[in-house]
């Protein structure tokens, strides 16, 4: 085999285990007054349980990514607002997680606050769960909005993480103050760099995210 190309693979090699291991920052160190409530590190969640990969309540976020999410702090701030995130970087084991609960119709437990419309055999069908996550990307989040001060949420319609059509952005089946507060949310993070998901108000992904074709696996420590 040629020199140059043992050098090639070697090259290649070293390419794959940088983007295997991206560098991730924790919001919660920028002190930039960003809630974080990381719901996957809790049972309080649609699986009712901790899930695999969360092994601390931290929301890790690409650098640019989080630069852009706290500069979207700073204008929510002059309404006397704060922003609250439920879940950044997910890693695929947590996904697969999601999977595999899905797959097995007998646990319901969290069933009437999470999915208390659809069907657990539907929820593959109709989008709710997937094999894979933007998450995993490390540039989506999921949040909301509370007031600064009282960390009082905003009605948004619907909790987070809501298997329901009520929970699509532009649901018209809501009152006029729920959707100017999902408005407001979705216009100043997207003044930020962030585009929404039709199917959930509170998930956003940085259009110029730097890992656009990569999932990763790294547990949250």
């Amino acid at each position: 085999m040629k020199p140059y190309f043992l050098t090639n693979l070697l090259l290649l090699s070293y390419c794959c285990s940088l983007r295997a291991n991206p560098k991730l920052v924790d919001i919660s160190e920028y002190n930039s007054g960003i809630v974080t409530e990381i719901r996957y590190f809790t049972d309080n969640n649609f699986v009712g349980t901790k899930v695999n990969g969360y092994q601390s309540a931290k929301c890790l976020l690409t650098e640019k990514a989080a630069k852009a999410l706290i500069a979207a702090q700073s204008d929510f701030l002059k309404f006397g607002l704060s922003i609250k995130v439920f879940d950044c970087y997910r890693p695929q084991q947590a996904v697969d997680h999601f999977v595999a609960w899905a797959k097995d119709l007998n646990d319901t437990k969290m069933k009437a606050f999470y999915y208390p419309q659809v069907a657990k055999s539907e929820l593959f069908n109709k989008g709710y769960i997937a094999a894979k996550s933007g998450h995993s990307r490390a540039s989506t989040v999921d949040l909301t909005l509370i007031e600064k001060d009282g960390h009082e949420p905003l009605d948004m319609g619907t909790p987070w993480d809501y298997f329901s059509p009520l929970s699509a952005a532009k649901s018209p089946y809501l009152s006029s103050q729920v959707r100017a507060n999902r408005m407001l949310l979705a216009k100043v993070m997207a003044l930020h760099g962030f585009k929404p998901l039709t199917e959930e108000w509170w998930h956003f992904t940085l259009i110029d995210e730097p890992h656009k074709n990569s999932y990763f696996d790294i547990p949250i420590k």
